[in-house]
């Protein structure tokens, strides 16, 4: 996982009681910083339950932390979906 200033200030300041979630999170975080996806190929990719992967999106976009990088059809379902990014250097510039 990159220590990017908003990751690590998620991950020390979070006070959570579960760290099977912390774990996922961090998994998560991990993936989508080295990989542009979307819930459904990172959740096959790192057999996460898609719940818990739209959870811990909901909390890194309410972080600053995750970006949408842009919007086409997913590799596995085929439907237009969402493609994110965690990784600071390919954030859209608005």
């Amino acid at each position: 996982m990159e220590n990017t200033p908003n990751s690590r200030k998620y991950f020390y300041n979070k006070q959570c009681k579960n760290t099977k979630n912390q774990t996922q999170e961090k998994t998560i975080f991990s993936y989508l910083y080295n990989n542009t996806a979307t819930n459904t190929m990172v959740s096959k990719a790192t057999n996460i339950p898609q719940k818990n992967i739209c959870r811990a999106k909901r909390n890194f976009e309410k972080a600053g932390i995750l970006h949408e990088v842009e919007r086409r059809f997913c590799k596995i379902t085929g439907h237009r979906a969402s493609y994110l990014t965690t990784n600071p250097a390919l954030f859209k510039k608005e």
